[in-house]
C-alpha cells in the first residue's frame, strides 16, 4: 500500500506539472515547455503503472472493482491513449487539451477511498476483465477525441495565428484523427455494453435492467453512433462533428462520475454496501 500510495501521489504531481508546462507553452509560446510536458506525462505514466501494479499485487486481483480503482485506471487509459496518439501524429499542442481531462479523472480518483476489500459475489466473474478493461480504453480514446475536437474549434477560429497554424495539424487532419479515435472508442464501447449485458444475465438473471449506468451508457453509445452515422452517410465534418465529440465525452463523464454520485442502481450498490461496512 505504501508503494501504491507514494507512486499515485507522484503520478498526480507529475501530471499537474505536465498540464502547467503545456499551458505555459500554449499561452506564452515557449515551445521547449511542451517537451517538458510530454516528458512529465511519460514519467508519470511509469509511476502510474507502478501504482496500479502494486495494487494488483496487494489485492491479488486486477484493480477494476471500485470507484478509486476504476477512476485511476480510467486516467491511466487516457494517458496511454495520449502517449500513442502523440507518438503517432507528433503534434505537441495535444497535451494542452488532454491533460485537463486527465487531471479531472485522476483528481476524482484521489478523492475516493483507497481501501482494499474483497470482491462481492456479483463482481466475482471473468467478465469483469473484458467489461471494465475495454471501458478504460474506450473512455481514453473518447477523451483524446474530445481534446482534438477542442483543438479543431480553436484552429478554426484562429486560422491566421502563426503559432496555432505551426503547432496544430490542418483542420482536415484534426477531423480525421478525431474520427479515428471515436471509431476505436465506439467499437470498444459496444464491447463494454454487450459484455455488461452478458455479465448482468449471469449475475442477476437479466440482460438489461434500465439501471441508470446502463441507461446513460446507452445514451452515450447513441451519441457516438449518431456521430458516425452523420459523418459516413451524410458527409458531416467540421464544427458540427467536433461538437458531437465534445458532447459525447461530457456524457462519458456524467455516466461515470454523475451517475455514481447522484443516482443509485445496480452499478452503485456495491459501493454503497461497502461504505456502510
Amino acid at each position: 500500500m505504501l508503494i501504491e500510495n507514494q507512486s499515485f501521489n507522484i503520478t498526480l504531481l507529475l501530471y499537474c506539472i505536465a498540464m502547467v508546462c503545456y499551458f505555459v507553452f500554449f499561452m506564452l509560446r515557449k515551445e521547449k515547455l511542451a517537451d517538458y510536458g510530454s516528458l512529465m506525462i511519460k514519467i508519470g505514466l511509469v509511476f502510474h503503472t507502478i501504482s496500479l501494479t502494486s495494487r494488483t499485487v496487494e489485492a491479488a486481483r486486477l484493480p477494476l472493482s471500485n470507484q478509486y480503482e476504476f477512476a485511476t485506471s480510467f486516467a491511466w487509459g487516457i494517458a496511454i491513449c495520449y502517449f500513442e496518439f502523440e507518438r503517432r501524429y507528433k503534434f505537441k499542442v495535444l497535451g494542452t487539451f488532454v491533460t485537463p481531462l486527465l487531471l479531472i479523472v485522476i483528481f476524482y480518483a484521489a478523492m475516493q477511498s483507497r481501501d482494499i476489500r474483497p470482491l462481492m459475489p456479483a463482481l466475482q466473474s471473468n467478465w469483469i476483465l473484458i467489461h471494465v478493461s475495454t471501458a478504460i480504453f474506450s473512455y481514453g480514446a473518447f477523451a483524446i477525441a474530445c481534446g482534438i475536437s477542442m483543438m479543431y474549434l480553436l484552429r478554426d477560429k484562429f486560422k491566421q495565428d502563426t503559432f496555432i497554424t505551426k503547432n496544430m495539424p490542418s483542420l482536415q487532419m484534426l477531423d480525421t484523427i478525431s474520427y479515428r479515435a471515436i471509431a476505436l472508442g465506439f467499437v470498444m464501447l459496444t464491447v463494454v455494453i454487450v459484455s455488461g449485458a452478458i455479465w448482468a444475465d449471469k449475475a442477476w438473471g437479466r440482460y438489461w435492467q434500465w439501471d441508470p449506468k446502463e441507461t446513460w451508457s446507452f445514451i452515450t453509445w447513441v451519441i457516438y453512433a449518431i456521430y458516425l452515422h452523420v459523418r459516413i452517410s451524410k458527409g458531416w465534418k467540421d464544427k458540427k462533428t467536433a461538437w458531437f465529440a465534445i458532447i459525447g465525452f461530457v456524457s462519458i463523464l456524467f455516466t461515470y462520475v454523475g451517475v455514481n454520485t447522484i443516482l443509485s442502481g445496480y452499478h452503485s450498490y456495491a459501493m454503497l454496501l461497502w461504505n456502510m461496512l
